[in-house]
């Protein structure tokens, strides 16, 4: 009670009003009792005879929240429908009465949205038809539960007659100042929330980004994604990059991975021959090994005629990203082996050259002895080369040698 009031105003309330407060007042802790030992364990059998437990989990979760607030609406009205009550005392009673009922309702919302989601993640996060998985449902649990603590803040301010205006116009004008100085996190933030909603990439799946780095997707974060490459070696891509590049998944929206290989043969060859050899070598691989999908079956064609072979292709299907490497090795050397153990020739690449209406040329074959120093004390001899002389030296005006004797080339 207010200690402004006077003594004439306490007078005022006279007996009959306070004991028919006292009567509303006891009336609402009966009907709260009741409430508590009757209704509410009613309310959880009926909800149990339902296949969900969400109905068991809210009633659980706001249950001391709805009692207080039926002892508090009790007593409001215990302070305001007797007549003879004071307008002040009736004012500040009705202020302070519905700030106390306004946090009760904020407190059974907040604890209800919590269960909600917390039976959220613990019923269908684990689904593979589900877009939100356990990282999506505590963020929203936290982001609820602070706009709902916050508007209830603001309500509060409102009923003790406190302007919130200046405060909502502070808020705004901060918050635009915050998000332009972190908007490289929010952008990688949303872009979380995209790659997490979109289920494009999981922990585990063997990725590929376009231009840039393969792996395994280790985690997948709300800022970053990260990837452990063949190496062995941890590379980090933040959300914005993550999402804007072309990703190629090796696990979606199947783990076998097919394999294609081309080889080449002789001209020579009987391509029948090579037809049969490849089926026979493709179902004994995927018989006798455990990396192959039997039921695909392999494939065989000839290609196209290459400059030195017959080209074909075989056609596989292996498991997962891992044994496509084994299988491919596998399949490999079995065809390098049996060809080879046929007589089937695979060429290095090479060009024939043919002349048209010409004598192919002989190969010239330099005369014996020739370019083979001779030795002299065991050491190979050294020719000096002999330089031609001046066409006015080699020959005399008389036509006669010179005296140097023949030139190169004279035949001597």
């Amino acid at each position: 009670m207010p200690p402004d009031l006077t003594r004439t105003e306490l007078l005022d309330w006279h007996w009959t009003g306070m004991t028919a407060a006292a009567s509303i007042f006891l009336a609402s802790l009966l009907i709260a009792f009741i409430a508590h030992k009757v209704l509410f364990p009613l309310s959880l059998r009926i909800a149990r005879r339902i296949p969900t437990n969400l109905d068991s989990r809210i009633i659980n979760a706001t249950r001391w929240p709805l009692n207080l607030g039926i002892i508090v609406v009790g007593g409001y009205v215990a302070v305001t429908v007797p007549e003879g009550i004071h307008p002040r005392f009736e004012a500040l009673a009705s202020k302070w009465i519905g700030t106390t009922a306004l946090a009760l309702g904020v407190l059974a919302m907040a604890m209800a949205l919590r269960q909600v989601l917390q039976w959220y993640l613990e019923e269908l996060a684990n689904r593979p038809d589900q877009v939100l998985d356990q990282r999506l449902s505590p963020l929203l649990r936290r982001i609820g539960t602070v706009l709902i603590y916050g508007l209830a803040g603001l309500l509060v301010l409102d009923l003790l007659s406190i302007n919130i205006s200046p405060l909502i116009a502070g808020l705004g004008l901060g918050g635009l100042a915050v998000a332009l100085a972190i908007q490289p996190t929010l952008s990688n933030l949303f872009a979380g929330t995209y790659v997490m909603t979109e289920g494009v990439v999981s922990p585990g799946d063997y990725i590929q980004l376009e231009g840039s780095v393969a792996g395994y997707v280790v985690d997948v974060g709300w800022r970053s994604t990260r990837i452990r490459t063949w190496t062995n070696n941890l590379v980090v891509i933040p959300n914005s990059k993550f999402a804007d590049t072309i990703i190629t998944n090796y696990n979606r929206p199947h783990p076998p991975v097919n394999i294609f290989l081309t080889c080449g043969v002789s001209y020579d060859s009987d391509l029948f021959m090579v037809e049969r050899v490849c089926h026979e070598i493709m179902d004994q691989v995927l018989e006798e090994g455990p990396d192959g999908v039997k039921e695909y079956g392999g494939w065989f064609g000839f290609d196209s005629f290459g400059d030195s072979n017959v080209n074909f292709w075989l056609f596989l299907q292996a498991k997962d990203r891992l044994a496509s490497f084994t299988l491919q090795s596998t399949v490999v050397q079995k065809v390098h082996e049996r060809l080879r153990e046929e007589g089937i020739v695979i060429n290095y690449p090479m060009r024939t050259v043919q002349f048209s209406g010409l004598d192919a040329p002989t190969p010239l074959t330099p005369p014996a002895g020739a370019g083979i120093p001779r030795r002299l004390n065991g050491r190979p001899e050294r020719r000096r080369r002999r330089r031609p002389l001046p066409k006015d030296l080699s020959t005399s005006p008389e036509g006669g040698e010179s005296p140097a004797g023949p030139g190169p080339g004279s035949g001597d």
